[in-house]
């Protein structure tokens, strides 16, 4: 098993850097080879596809890109923003992410 991300699918994060900074948006994906995640309607990109069976219409789509995990960051339902998170064992032997800022547990479960 790999490293744990601070991150996961269906998370709502915060863009910390580059042309999306300080967008908000729901991860939709996230590829652990390459350590980067898709978010929902950010780093969106136009594809050129020919007709095929499909999609037979073809022409311009328009296609979310992936962003580095380390430009993201899960928001804090109490904040309303972007916080670094640390990792918390619970007594049930869960481990669960928590804010830095707050001490509030992230994990929806």
């Amino acid at each position: 098993m790999g490293k744990k991300l601070h991150i996961k699918k269906d998370d709502v994060v915060q863009v910390i850097s580059g042309k999306e900074k300080g967008k908000k948006g729901k991860v939709l994906a996230i590829f652990k080879e390459t350590n980067r995640a898709t978010v929902e309607k950010l780093n969106m990109f136009k594809r050129h596809t020919k007709p095929s069976q499909g999609n037979q219409q073809g022409g311009i789509i328009e296609r979310e890109g992936s962003i580095h995990i380390s430009n993201i960051l899960p928001v804090d339902d109490k904040l309303g923003k972007g916080v670094r998170v640390k990792w918390k064992k619970l007594e049930d032997g869960n481990r669960v992410r928590v804010s830095v800022k707050t001490g509030e547990i992230i994990d929806k479960t």
